[in-house]
């Protein structure tokens, strides 16, 4: 298995550090390792995310699932749940991860009350900070078994990436994929355009 990309690579490309994005690290991590497999160049690995988070980001760079080519599939169930698949045979796993052990560190619950409700000090938020800092990297130094609940599933295989046509939506011109398309008043029209929207809330 090629090397893993490291953590400065993936914070680098995110823009900041979080215990969002780490899980995502160690979730992909868990993943490349269980199908034994390296980044992928192309469509080899297929990702299955149930959140739009930091996680995500990490997910994208470390396997090389992505959205743009159609290996990064996305369901909006607000679940930190992540399923990958290799198409070569059709294994696939289930990842859940567990976040920082915070038992740990016993001040940082308290100290996360106060920064929340805006009543922490400077010293105290500085404190927050370095508690933080410290929970990420024990969370990214400790073994897989510890952070991350894998199981082997049987998931169907998504299609490859199609191209579709595009057609031009009646009411605003714009460009659009065929299939997305809707038809208002015997016209083709984009989503937005039907009425309908879409949100993270």
């Amino acid at each position: 298995m090629k090397e893993l990309a490291g953590w400065d690579e993936v914070k680098k490309f995110h823009g900041h550090s979080c215990i969002g994005l780490a899980m995502g690290y160690r979730v992909a991590e868990a993943a490349l390792k269980e199908l034994q497999s390296g980044r992928g160049i192309d469509e080899e690995i297929v990702a299955i995310v149930e959140n739009d988070n930091c996680s995500v980001d990490a997910v994208q760079y470390v396997t090389g699932c992505t959205m743009g080519k159609g290996n990064l599939i996305f369901y909006d169930h607000g679940k930190p749940v992540y399923t990958f698949i290799r198409r070569s045979d059709n294994k696939a796993v289930r990842i859940v991860p567990h976040g920082p052990d915070e038992n740990r560190f016993p001040e940082l619950a308290k100290l996360r009350q106060k920064v929340l409700a805006g009543e922490a000090t400077e010293e105290e938020q500085e404190r927050f900070s370095e508690l933080i800092a410290e929970a990420l990297q024990q969370y990214l130094n400790d073994p897989l078994e510890k952070v991350v609940d894998i199981q082997t599933t049987k998931q169907e295989i998504p299609k490859k990436a199609r191209i579709f046509n595009s057609i031009t939506c009646a009411v605003c011109g714009e460009r659009v994929m065929e299939p997305r398309a809707r038809v208002k008043n015997g016209q083709p029209v984009c989503i937005p355009c039907a009425g309908e929207h879409h949100s993270r809330v």
